[in-house]
């Protein structure tokens, strides 16, 4: 995709004394060296796992398509219609089968309105005699385009893509934004548009209206998820990512409540606990509109976590929200969590029925330690991935290295997300469980083989280098460990230690440590790098657009940047950039 003679004259006109040309894909954006509008490389991840999804998700959609037209024509094959009757029937929107192992009920007839929906195909000429019906190119609304690098990438990356809306609220960054669309020649100037206009209400006056919605703040997505929930048609998608990282894990868990409506837990398994959070939140806001999500991708990337959820509408399904959420109660004195469900079902004649969950699932001491509760949620508890796109995502990277920049971190994260168990909600630490027992770690081979050997399933986690996510009980977890202790002494602790408790009961299950064929995962086996090194020292967030770095913020940044640490991480190093507006985004 060549420049026009038009993006070329406008190279030509730019003083690159004030300016600096910042390429990325195959998009290029000049930025002024004032920091005018903010960019932060870093996100050239988070940027190019959107784009390997987003071209999962059109070639999902055109499945789709085709998969509706067949079992239509079926239908009327089977009803005597003719292909020409057949597109005067009622417009359906197809759903599939299952959502996460729940039956996703029937289609739904739509109404006029919902005619841009991504499902819904429109009658064209005819052709023979017979009507055919074409898919029109999804429509992409970037809410925050600030640069508008994101959408830029979008335009000219990803084949089969419509128009592409850039929104910002900020004159500077839909100006800057207008000179990047005519900077990349004639292809950006057809299919991306720069509005200057507040995204909430833009997306409020546009209800179902586009095929994917991608939200990028700096900051919270908090205020922005009422509105986009409305803004996506059925079966299209959301793509959500949130920075406030200090507080979706737990630094400030009265902040949390007020933004996403649960409460976080300092544990090791926070940053999937954020993940979960953030879905349990977009879950709610589209429920209030008879709308339900299902997740296809969930990541914890850097500094932040990142979501790619398709929406869709159903009353029926809708009630099935409480099955997928969950309290979590974490133990004060050792590892051991639990988890409630908000509800259940039971079915009786072909009926179901929706009841509050059992309760409760822990005693006021924990049976392990004896020690109290914290208790966090609710949380997304369902599968936070869909496998099948995951595989599609990883295959469709693989099959196009050169076009992504970040090819080697988007391949290790999705390569460790495809080998995580989907069932399985939250992990564990194995340095934390020595730690609370005062012993030496086993290997992590060891452990594993432990668990596989006592009949349960255990797998990493694209979230922690350390985490192990298991079906295996806690009580089995700690028999395990138990046996390890008796086989690897610890000096005596105090009778009041967590550690001391638990190793004062004897062990109902007798581990076995023998190595177990699968305890490497195929990735492991095969040596292929999981985790990366961040490629350069301070990777991590920047600070907004216009304002002036110290060293004492180059000192916070860089430790974020490098622990990794819940604490800060993704947050700002004063008050002032706990506020968020909506003129920046991650673009």
């Amino acid at each position: 995709m060549g420049d026009s003679k038009e993006g070329s004259v406008e190279k030509e006109s730019v003083d690159f004394n004030d300016y600096v040309v910042i390429k990325e894909g195959e998009a290029e954006i000049i930025m002024h060296r004032n920091n005018e509008v903010f960019f932060n490389k870093a996100q050239v991840n988070n940027r190019d796992m959107s784009i390997a999804v987003l071209r999962t998700f059109i070639n999902k959609r055109q499945e789709e398509h085709e998969a509706f037209l067949s079992k239509k024509a079926k239908v009327n094959k089977f009803e005597g219609k003719s292909d020409a009757v057949a597109s005067e029937n009622v417009l359906v929107r197809v759903e599939p089968e299952t959502t996460n192992g729940v039956h996703d009920g029937d289609a739904h007839e739509l109404k006029p309105e919902d005619a841009s929906c991504s499902t819904i195909v429109e009658p064209s000429n005819n052709v023979g005699g017979k009507a055919h019906r074409e898919l029109k190119p999804p429509r992409v609304l970037e809410a925050l385009s600030a640069s508008g690098l994101r959408a830029l990438r979008y335009a000219r990356e990803i084949e089969g893509i419509g128009q592409v809306i850039a929104l910002d609220n900020d004159k500077a960054c839909v100006e800057a934004c207008r000179r990047n669309i005519k900077f990349n020649g004639s292809v950006a100037c057809s299919k991306v548009e720069s509005d200057l206009a507040d995204a909430r209400v833009y997306m409020l006056t546009h209800p179902k209206e586009f095929d994917v919605v991608d939200l990028d703040p700096y900051g919270t997505p908090s205020i922005f998820l009422d509105s986009a929930v409305q803004s996506v048609v059925d079966g299209g998608m959301l793509m959500c990512t949130a920075t406030d990282m200090a507080v979706l894990c737990g630094g400030n868990a009265e902040v949390c409540y007020s933004k996403y409506g649960s409460i976080p837990l300092r544990a090791k398994y926070c940053h999937e606990m954020a993940l979960r959070i953030l879905l349990a939140s977009i879950e709610s806001h589209a429920n209030r509109y008879k709308r339900y999500i299902v997740p296809v991708l969930s990541v914890r990337i850097d500094f932040y976590i990142r979501v790619f959820v398709r929406i869709y509408s159903s009353a029926s399904v809708m009630k099935e929200t409480p099955l997928k959420l969950s309290y979590v109660y974490q133990c004060v004195g050792c590892d051991s969590f639990h988890l409630q469900p908000l509800g259940r079902t039971i079915s009786k004649n072909n009926n179901v029925k929706y009841y509050p969950g059992y309760g409760p699932v822990v005693p006021q001491e924990c049976t392990d330690c004896g020690k109290k509760f914290n208790m966090g949620g609710p949380i997304w508890s369902a599968p936070i991935h869909d496998q099948e796109w995951v595989t599609s995502i990883l295959s469709d990277v693989k099959s196009m290295k050169d076009r992504y920049p970040a090819y080697d971190r988007i391949v290790a994260l999705l390569t460790t997300i495809s080998e995580e168990l989907p069932d399985v909600p939250l992990f564990l630490c194995l340095h934390n469980l020595c730690g609370t027992l005062k012993c030496t770690s086993p290997s992590a081979v060891i452990f594993r083989s432990a668990v596989l050997n006592a009949g349960y399933r255990i797998s990493g986690t694209h979230a922690s280098p350390l985490g192990l996510k298991t079906d295996a009980p806690m009580s089995v977890v700690w028999d395990i460990m138990r046996c390890w202790v008796k086989n690897h002494p610890v000096k005596p602790q105090p009778a009041d230690q967590s550690g001391t408790v638990i190793l004062s009961k004897e062990p109902e299950l007798q581990a076995n440590f023998t190595r177990a064929v699968a305890s490497l995962s195929k990735a492991q086996a095969k040596k292929i790098a999981r985790f990366l090194p961040n490629p350069e020292r301070h990777w991590g967030p920047k600070v907004r657009a216009g304002r002036q770095i110290t060293s004492k913020h180059v000192s916070l940044l860089g430790a974020e940047a490098i622990n990794g640490s819940a604490n800060h991480e993704g947050e700002e190093p004063d008050a002032k950039r706990k506020k968020v507006d909506n003129n920046a985004s991650d673009s």
